[in-house]
Order: structure tokens, then C-alpha cells, then sequence
């Protein structure tokens, strides 16, 4: 829980600044959006390359390299003297992330297989929770006049301290390994069960992603709330997501993965249908809400799927559906912006709508297959 929980404080405490990066930098939208495409490529080259080494040295010395790495990356992102010397410190700092994503992933799994109940939900559920207090703690340092670097640093500094006092009770290897027959990752490239969780877990992330960019622009600009209402979206989104993933292992516990994967998307479809076909404040917060209980389970437990199919190690299984979703991460918000561009926001925030129904047509179909 406390590897989840710094993971999103840290992902968060970049989040906050942004803006602080693009005035430092004296960035255009252009070279703004190359940098955010530089931090989640590296992510993505981090999760497709670094399976293999944390499958042979273990989740606890993968999560504390990789920890350390992100926690590096991060002290130096407002450090950076110039733009050309930023692009590769944000490409460590995703690769660091992304690293200590899949290996606290695989060990969470063995964790919950060793219980013999679900965990995975409420351990996503720590990673929101480390978001709202990043974000929340990275505002407060901003409105009380600390500067950007010493607010990043201070969080490089606590993610070290939680990473030295929770690793040594970190599994040194996750138990199921040697049980998933072969050499880690040889036959993942050929496994159509895992190509079939990536795309889902993309089409989920395109929504996922679409609605951290863009529901505060849509409730500003079609909905034309007010800033405070405008920015009470966003929250009841990311609000809704984290309570929703902290209930999601009690449902998956008693109806199954395959049952609460085709409700929360047909929760998640319902709610943005609602939202762009009643434009009112109101039923857009509702709508916002139902999107983020909807789309809170998705990834824990597509990415619980994919450490359980049989031949492949966990951590490998984890580091290809994450590579393939990482890209609905990337892309997703753009799809959604040149869609709006061609027609108009509600149009474009359709698509959202349109991946829910996806995810609620398809993820069960290859949950069944894999027998979760």
C-alpha cells in the first residue's frame, strides 16, 4: 500500500506542475505536448524492455531501482537548465514509474493469490489516494510560495524515505514465478490472450485518459459552469474512481471479474451518455461521477488477468498489457481533441462513450477465456 501510495504522490507532484514546466521553459502547446509524449514513451520503453531483468531479480530489488530511479527523475524535472537537458530527465522519471508500476503490480498479485482473496482494487485505490494528497500538498506549497524545485525535491525526499522503510518487507521474488513454466517473456509476443488484454486495457485507458484531460474543459466550455464547478468535475471523476476502486475487490470477491468488469463499463457508458446528452451542471457531475466508479476497476483487474496466464511470467505478462494500454494513455486525449477539433467536444467526449460500450462487450469475453 505504501508503494502504491508514493507512486501516485509522485505521478501527481508532476502533474502539478505543468504549467510551472512549460513557463520555466517558455514552452509552445507543441513543445509542451513533445515533453508529455517524452515522459510516457519513456514509460512505455521501460515496461516493454526492463520485464525480463525484474522477472530475474525479483520485485523487491525491482521496485526499490525503479523507485529510486522515479524519485530521481522527479527532483530533477525543475532542476533542469535548459529544454533539450529536460526531455530525457522526464524520459527517466517515466521509466522509473513505470519500472516500480510492474513490479509492486507482480508482487501485489502474489500477495493477493497468497491471501486468497482480492487486493488489487484497494491497493489501486492507495495509488488515487497518493494522487489527491500529491496534488492537494503540491497547491498548498504553490500558495504559500514555495518554489517548484524545493516542492519536488521534498517529494523525491519522501518517496526514498518510503521506499527504505517498506522494500525490506517487499517478497524478494514473486512465489507463482517458477510455476509459469519457461523462460520469462518467451512466449509472451505469441500469446493472443495477452495481446487480448492489452487492447482492452487500451480502449480503457483512452477513456481514462481522455477524462483527466478534458472534463473540465467540457464542463467550462459546453456545459459553461463556473471555474469552481468547472474544476468540482475533474473531482468528482478522479473522487469517484478512487472509491470506486477500494469497493471494487469486495464485488469481484462476491460476483466475479467477469461480472464487475461488464457493469462498471456499462456504468461508465451510461454515465457519459448522460453527461453529453444533458448538458446541466448537475447531470454532468453525476455523469463525471459514474465514469470514475465505472473506469476505477478496469485496470486492476485486467492487469491481475495478465499475471495469471499460464507459460508466462507475471511480471513479463503485466509489462506487455501495460506497454499496449500505456499507448490509450498517450493517445487517447489527442484522439479525443482532433475529434472535437473536426466536429465539436461533445462529439469528440462520444468516444469516451463508445470505448465504455467496448470494454463492456470484449473484457468479458476474454476474462471467460482465462477462466478468472
Amino acid at each position: 500500500m505504501a508503494l502504491f501510495f508514493i507512486a501516485g504522490m509522485a505521478y501527481a507532484s508532476w502533474g502539478v506542475h505543468v504549467p510551472t514546466v512549460r513557463d520555466k521553459f517558455h514552452l509552445d502547446p507543441a513543445a509542451l505536448s513533445l515533453a508529455l509524449f517524452v515522459l510516457t514513451g519513456g514509460s512505455i520503453a521501460a515496461t516493454v524492455t526492463n520485464a525480463k531483468w525484474i522477472a530475474r531479480v525479483g520485485t523487491r530489488r525491482a521496485c526499490l531501482v525503479g523507485g529510486l530511479v522515479m524519485a530521481g527523475g522527479m527532483a530533477l524535472i525543475l532542476v533542469a537548465p535548459t529544454y533539450a537537458v529536460l526531455l530525457p530527465v522526464l524520459a527517466v522519471f517515466g521509466a522509473g514509474m513505470a519500472t516500480m508500476d510492474v513490479a509492486m503490480n507482480a508482487e501485489a498479485s502474489a500477495v493477493e493469490q497468497a491471501l486468497g482473496r482480492p487486493i488489487m482494487s484497494s491497493l489501486h485505490g492507495m495509488f488515487s489516494i497518493g494522487g489527491m494528497i500529491g496534488a492537494g500538498a503540491g497547491g498548498l506549497a504553490l500558495a504559500h510560495g514555495m518554489t517548484g524545485a524545493l516542492h519536488l525535491l521534498l517529494a523525491a525526499l519522501v518517496c526514498v524515505v518510503v521506499l527504505a522503510l517498506s522494500c525490506p518487507a517487499v517478497l524478494p521474488q514473486v512465489p507463482h514465478a517458477e510455476s509459469h513454466h519457461g523462460e520469462a517473456g518467451a512466449s509472451r509476443w505469441r500469446s493472443p490472450v495477452l495481446w487480448a488484454l492489452g487492447a482492452v486495457a487500451l480502449i480503457a485507458l483512452i477513456a481514462e485518459g481522455a477524462m483527466y484531460d478534458w472534463a473540465a474543459v467540457y464542463m467550462r466550455d459546453v456545459v459553461h459552469s463556473t471555474p469552481a464547478f468547472a474544476s468540482a468535475g475533474y473531482a468528482a471523476f478522479t473522487g469517484a474512481m478512487a472509491a470506486g476502486r477500494f469497493a471494487g475487490d469486495a464485488v469481484r470477491a462476491r460476483f466475479g471479474a467477469v461480472q464487475l468488469v461488464l457493469a462498471s463499463a456499462s456504468i461508465a457508458c451510461a454515465g457519459m451518455v448522460g453527461a453529453l446528452v444533458l448538458p446541466f451542471s448537475i447531470t454532468a457531475l453525476v455523469g463525471f461521477a459514474m465514469m470514475g466508479v465505472g473506469l476505477a476497476n478496469m485496470m486492476p483487474v485486467l492487469f491481475a488477468a495478465a499475471m495469471r496466464v499460464r507459460g508466462i511470467h507475471a511480471a513479463v505478462g503485466l509489462a506487455h498489457v501495460a506497454s499496449i494500454a500505456y499507448v490509450g494513455l498517450l493517445f487517447g486525449p489527442v484522439l479525443i481533441g482532433g475529434v472535437a477539433q473536426a466536429t465539436n467536444l461533445s462529439v469528440g467526449l462520444s468516444v469516451v462513450a463508445l470505448c465504455a460500450a467496448l470494454v463492456a462487450v470484449i473484457g468479458p469475453r476474454v476474462l471467460k477465456r482465462l477462466g478468472v
